[in-house]
């Protein structure tokens, strides 16, 4: 937790440093009172005292009570701020953290949890901070002020108050050693929850559509119940704490006053009103001390999980990035060109190599297909190009360059890319053609324009209210499948890049469609390099190259024709999809 607050900045500082002189300000004054009340016990108690002299007594008592209150409200607006202040940070930490992973990090962690460790953890830590600085700081400043001002008045009465605070420390650490790791569980317990939740909401057509609701729920309940029996186990340990201080409250007082009535009555006439003075000033003192550890009771309430929390975002933001930045900038004396020098790759942790020794080369403006059956490879091998993985061996080079020498944004920027699953965004048609800059416009209308022309997601764009301005919901939701798939597509178009990476994005688009986006492309980017992973054979039978893939090793190279007079696989992939007629004229 200490790591954690290292990422206070300077104002958040100034802040805390607020908070300790208003606490130190509010405990004077709470500690006044019992003075106030002394003094009250003694007049009333002695002959001739003068009203006005217990009255004046009474208005000091008041005015402490009050500015104890106001010292209390700023104390908990500066405490408010800096957890605030410090929220706000960690949030953009691990925020920006997780931009900078690649996929190995993301599935390391899993998208879920990241979510967790960007709200849940964050929130948890926040709420710590905003009541520490009002119960970690004042607990000791009022015990130990407490402890000094009832120093010397007896030490029966001292003697019970440290038996009732040993008592309380012993309470104390029971339960942070029973609670802290069903805490640290239920961390984890919370992530797996999440993923089965999002699971569930992400699939809930297919669940409707084969009556899994009953299984779903099975499987929810399993987790739930998990977290419940963590929790309640946690919480009731924690619960103990309220019964607990309030018998010790209770005791404290009844043995104050029982030690008290023995001391008045074994003393002499004379000191028996000093003695009663010393029973009641000694009580409230007592109090102040059992709350100053009632106090430290929330803060143990709270810490166990925000010292999980706080374990979970350092996790992240200690996380080495696999994928580092390169010096290469995009001045390049070749463009547009794509090469595989003896690539090889394997998944972390994974069995065996996923793609084993791929050579091949495309110039610029030519267009290279991928094709293979299912976990050939494919999408393994395009994702190397803008570096969502480095290749384990070999290299991969952009314009000549190794990708693994670029500066990331460099590298990407010569890039459009169309993953296998079409990705919108929450916005307009027009915000997500225009989602990323390439370093060399921002984009204007016109480009939007030609991006849906050449995508034909015109013809449905301008049929939609506010057409280019029309509202996309998340994750696409109110367009279908291919109507995703063109709008993803204009958006690569948009940024005018270099190299295409088409990652089946033709694969939800009608035959004619994709012939017609297809021919739109050759026509209108003609200067780019194309990479296209597809599946039918009339997608990439037009292209410069043809890479035929299987159990990620390079098993045809060629055009379409001669792929079909000398590659077997490639050879089955056509005959099953390609009529008798389509075989042989091809």
């Amino acid at each position: 937790m200490l790591k954690i607050l290292k990422y206070l900045k300077k104002k958040e500082w100034m802040y805390a440093a607020f908070c300790v002189v208003f606490i130190v300000i509010q405990v004077w004054l709470d500690l006044k009172l019992p003075d106030y009340m002394s003094e009250i016990t003694t007049l009333v108690e002695t002959e001739g005292s003068a009203m006005s002299d217990i009255l004046s007594a009474g208005w000091g008592m008041i005015a402490c009570a009050i500015g104890s209150m106001a010292a209390s409200i700023v104390t908990g607006y500066f405490a408010a701020k800096t957890a605030a202040g410090l929220s706000r940070t960690l949030r953009e930490l691990v925020y920006d953290k997780t931009l900078d992973f690649s996929m190995q990090e993301v599935h390391q962690f899993s998208a879920d949890s990241l979510l967790n460790r960007t709200t849940n953890d964050v929130t948890q830590i926040q709420t710590l901070v905003s009541m520490g600085l009002q119960a970690i700081i004042k607990a000791p400043i009022l015990a130990v002020w407490a402890i000094l001002k009832i120093a010397g008045k007896s030490w029966q009465w001292t003697m019970a108050t440290t038996i009732a605070v040993v008592i309380l420390i012993v309470v104390l650490a029971i339960t942070l050693v029973i609670a802290v790791p069903r805490f640290q569980k239920v961390q984890k317990l919370n992530d797996r929850l999440n993923t089965v939740t999002r699971e569930q909401v992400s699939g809930i057509r297919v669940v409707r559509a084969y009556n899994a609701e009953a299984y779903q729920e099975n499987k929810f309940d399993e987790q739930n119940e998990i977290i419940t029996e963590n929790n309640t186990i946690a919480n009731r340990v924690m619960a103990l704490m309220s019964p607990t201080m309030s018998l010790l409250n209770s005791g404290l007082t009844l043995a104050v006053y029982w030690i008290g009535a023995y001391l008045i009555e074994a003393a002499d006439a004379a000191e028996k009103l000093s003695i009663f003075s010393d029973m009641v000033v000694f009580s409230n003192y007592a109090m102040q001390i059992i709350m100053a550890f009632m106090l430290l009771n929330m803060i143990f309430i709270l810490l166990p999980r925000a010292q999980v929390s706080a374990n979970r975002i350092m996790e992240v933001l200690n996380t080495p990035v696999s994928i580092e930045d390169g010096e290469k900038n995009d001045d390049t004396e070749e463009t547009g060109t794509i090469e595989f020098r003896d690539v090889s790759f394997r998944y972390p942790e994974a069995g065996g190599d996923v793609l084993e020794h791929v050579s091949f080369k495309v110039k610029k403006g030519e267009t290279c297909a991928l094709i293979g059956a299912t976990g050939s490879g494919k999408t393994t091998a395009v994702n190397l190009i803008p570096r969502f993985y480095d290749a384990s061996e070999g290299k991969v080079l952009v314009d000549g360059i190794d990708v693994r020498e670029y500066r990331q944004n460099e590298l990407r920027n010569k890039i459009g890319y169309c993953s296998q699953k079409a990705k919108l965004f929450s916005g307009t048609v027009r915000s997500n053609i225009l989602f990323g800059e390439n370093g060399k416009s921002a984009g204007t209308d016109e480009d939007v324009r030609n991006a849906l022309a050449v995508s034909k997601a015109d013809e449905f764009v301008d049929r939609m209210s506010g057409g280019a301005d029309a509202a996309i919901a998340q994750n696409g939701t109110n367009v279908s499948g291919g109507q995703k798939q063109r709008i993803s597509i204009a958006r690569a178009v948009a940024r005018k890049p270099e190299i295409f990476i088409f990652d089946d994005s033709f694969s939800a688009l009608d035959y004619k469609t994709d012939k017609e986006v297809r021919q739109q492309l050759a026509e209108k980017t003609a200067d780019a390099t194309k990479i296209i992973v597809a599946q039918r054979i009339s997608t990439i039978r037009d292209a410069d190259q043809i890479l035929v893939l299987e159990h990620g090793r390079v098993v045809g190279k060629g055009t379409h024709e001669e792929l079909m007079k000398n590659c077997k696989v490639y050879q089955e992939i056509a005959s099953s999809q390609l009529s008798k007629e389509e075989l042989a004229h091809a």
